[in-house]
C-alpha cells in the first residue's frame, strides 16, 4: 500500500518526545509544553509549525520526509546494514546496536533515533533504502572477481569518465560526483552528473514562478565480487550501458577492458578493412590526423581454430600490413578468411604546440573493443562509428541489408 507523507501526519506518528528532541536541537519552540502534549494529537505543535517562516519550514520538511520514507521495514533494514559497516572496527558493538533498534516500539521510532543519535548512518542507509526501491536494472555477468577499488585516485578516474562521457554524447554531465558504499558482500557506487538546466514551477515567499536550477540524474552501480557481476540502473539511453559498464571495469576494477558479455549480439564489422582502399572518417576538429593497421589477424571458416595473423613495420609504409595480405591472398583463397582482431595506431593532435600522439587500440571480434571513456577514446569511437565500424545489432545488419 502506498504511503503519502504531509507534515500533520508525521507529527501524529512520531512520539512527541522525539519531536521535542529534534526542535529543540534547533532552538526552536522553546515556549512548548511538550511534556503535556500526547503521542497522536500535535495540534498545538503544528499549529506553532504554521507559524515558522516558510525557508525554515521548507528545510525541515526535507528531513521531515526522509524520516518517513525510512519509517518502515525496508528503512530498517537498511540502517542495520549500513551500521554494520560503519561499525566494522568494532563487531562487538553491532549485536547492542541492533537489539536497542529492534527494542523500539515502531519504525517511526527507530528512523527518528538513527537520524538523531547515529546520523553517521544515516546517508548510506537512505542511499541503500533509495536502491531498494529501484525495479529498473540491467545485470552484466561474466566480470572478474577483482574487489573494488574505492581509494581516492579511482573514484575521481571513475567520475571524470562518467562526466566526460554524458557530456561528450549528450551535452549534460559537466560535473559529477561518485559515492561509494559497502553493503555486506556488495560494493555500491551512487554517480549523479548534472542534468540539463531546467525551469520548474515553485512557490518562494509566497510569489508563484519559473525558477531555473540544475538537477543531477542517477546512475547507480551495484557490484559484487563474489558473484562476478555488476547489476546497473540508468533510466536513459540504451547505447549508455555498456559504455557505463565499462567506465566501471576499467576505473574500478582495474580490467584492461570490459569482458565480452554472452549475451551481446552485437558485433563489430570488420571486414572493410580488409581492403587497402579503406578510409576512417574522423570528425572535424577531433585532430585525428590519421589511422594505419599495425596488425590483423584472419580466422578460417572452415576449420575452427586455424589463424593467420600478420603484423607489419608501419613507420616508413603505412600500407605494410597490405602488402603482407597481397602477398598471401596469391597462395590462400582469402575468401575462407574472417578478420577477428585489428590492431590500429591513430596519430591524434592533443597539444596544438606538439606533434600528433599516437593512440594504439584493438578491436576483437564480435564486440571488443580496448578503447576507454575518456575525452580522447571517445572521439575514436565517433570516428569508428561514422566509418560504419562500431557495433551494430544482428537485427540492425539485417534490416540494412534489406533496405
Amino acid at each position: 500500500m502506498a504511503r503519502y507523507y504531509t507534515t500533520r501526519e508525521f507529527f501524529r506518528q512520531m512520539p512527541i518526545a522525539l519531536l521535542a528532541r529534534y526542535f529543540q536541537g534547533r532552538g526552536l519552540f522553546g515556549d512548548l509544553d511538550f511534556s503535556s502534549m500526547k503521542d497522536g494529537k500535535p495540534d498545538e505543535l503544528f499549529a506553532a509549525w504554521l507559524a515558522l517562516p516558510e525557508v525554515q519550514r521548507n528545510e525541515m520538511d526535507a528531513d521531515f520526509i526522509g524520516i518517513f520514507d525510512m519509517s518502515c521495514e525496508k528503512g530498517f533494514r537498511a540502517i542495520i546494514d549500513e551500521a554494520r559497516h560503519q561499525l566494522r572496527e568494532t563487531p562487538e558493538a553491532i549485536t547492542p546496536f541492533v537489539e536497542m533498534l529492534s527494542a523500539l516500539p515502531s519504525h517511526f521510532n527507530r528512523a527518528m533515533i538513527t537520524f538523531l543519535d547515529h546520523n553517521a548512518c544515516w546517508k548510506g542507509a537512505t542511499r541503500f533504502y533509495h536502491a531498494d526501491t529501484l525495479s529498473y536494472w540491467r545485470k552484466r555477468k561474466n566480470l572478474s572477481h577483482q574487489p573494488a577499488a574505492v581509494d581516492d585516485a579511482s573514484i575521481q578516474k571513475f567520475t571524470a569518465r562518467i562526466g566526460t562521457y554524458f557530456h561528450h554524447t549528450e551535452g549534460r554531465g559537466k560535473n559529477c560526483v561518485v559515492e561509494p558504499y559497502r553493503r555486506g558482500e556488495l560494493d555500491y557506487f551512487f554517480a549523479y552528473p548534472e542534468d540539463y538546466s531546467q525551469q520548474g514551477p515553485e512557490w518562494v515567499n509566497g510569489e508563484f514562478g519559473l525558477r531555473p536550477h540544475n538537477p543531477a540524474f542517477e546512475v547507480i552501480f551495484v557490484y559484487s565480487a563474489k558473484e562476478g557481476s555488476l547489476d546497473l540502473h540508468f533510466r536513459g539511453s540504451y547505447k549508455a550501458i555498456e559504455p557505463l559498464q565499462s567506465m566501471f571495469a576499467t576505473a574500478i576494477l582495474k580490467l584492461d577492458e570490459l569482458p565480452p558479455d554472452p549475451k551481446d549480439a552485437r558485433v563489430y564489422d570488420l571486414a572493410p578493412l580488409l581492403q587497402k582502399s579503406f578510409e576512417f572518417i574522423p570528425a572535424v576538429g577531433s585532430g585525428i590526423e590519421k589511422v594505419v593497421v599495425k596488425k590483423l589477424r584472419l580466422s578460417s571458416r572452415v576449420k575452427k581454430g586455424d589463424r593467420i595473423t600478420l603484423e607489419a613495420d608501419t613507420a616508413v609504409n603505412p600500407d605494410a600490413v597490405y602488402t603482407l595480405l597481397e602477398q598471401i591472398g596469391k597462395t590462400l583463397p582469402m575468401n575462407l578468411y574472417s578478420i577477428t582482431y585489428v590492431e590500429l595506431v591513430a596519430s591524434v593532435v592533443v597539444d596544438a604546440d606538439k606533434p600528433a600522439k599516437p593512440v594504439k587500440f584493438h578491436i576483437t571480434h564480435p564486440n571488443s573493443c580496448s578503447l576507454k571513456y575518456d575525452e580522447l577514446d571517445l572521439k575514436l569511437r565517433d570516428m569508428l562509428e561514422a566509418s560504419g565500424i562500431e557495433p551494430k545489432e544482428l537485427a540492425e545488419e539485417l534490416e540494412a541489408v534489406e533496405a
